[in-house]
């Protein structure tokens, strides 16, 4: 059993919610461009929406479908073969959790970016340099 932590701000920034599965490039905009066309695209539109390959597109295709994030319908539209893709259920609920969390990555970097980290453990001032809490040691040069 994990013991508790004695610093809240322990994790802060670990981000376990930007799931490895949909943050790579190329499958974020893969789900990002099914979940903005909910009843599906076509393998060619696909591959135009996100600038993938045949090959590429089809192995993050494979990955999406066997994470339960996709389903992929094989057919046919006058004679000649058609996949049409599009998100699950679960699917859609997973990315937009992925995207709750990183809007906190995206809000976390504009605060420290601004300087508005101090109250959360890191800030600049007195006692930063001397092992306090939040505060960057200096490292001697030589």
């Amino acid at each position: 059993m994990p013991r508790a932590s004695q610093n809240p701000q322990e994790g802060r920034f670990a981000y376990e919610g930007l799931d490895r599965v949909i943050h790579e490039r190329a499958r974020l905009s893969v789900l990002t461009s099914l979940v903005a066309h909910p009843r599906g695209l076509v393998f060619g539109d696909l591959k135009q929406l996100c600038g993938l390959t045949d090959g590429n597109l089809s192995r993050h295709l494979q990955v999406l479908e066997e994470a339960g994030l996709i389903e992929i319908e094989k057919g046919y539209d006058k004679k000649r073969p058609q996949t049409v893709c599009r998100t699950t259920a679960h699917g859609r609920q997973r990315y937009l959790e992925y995207l709750e969390v990183l809007e906190q990555v995206v809000r976390d970097a504009a605060s420290a970016a601004r300087g508005q980290g101090q109250g959360q453990g890191q800030g600049q001032g007195k006692g930063q340099g001397q092992g306090q809490p939040g505060g960057a040691r200096r490292l001697k040069t030589v």
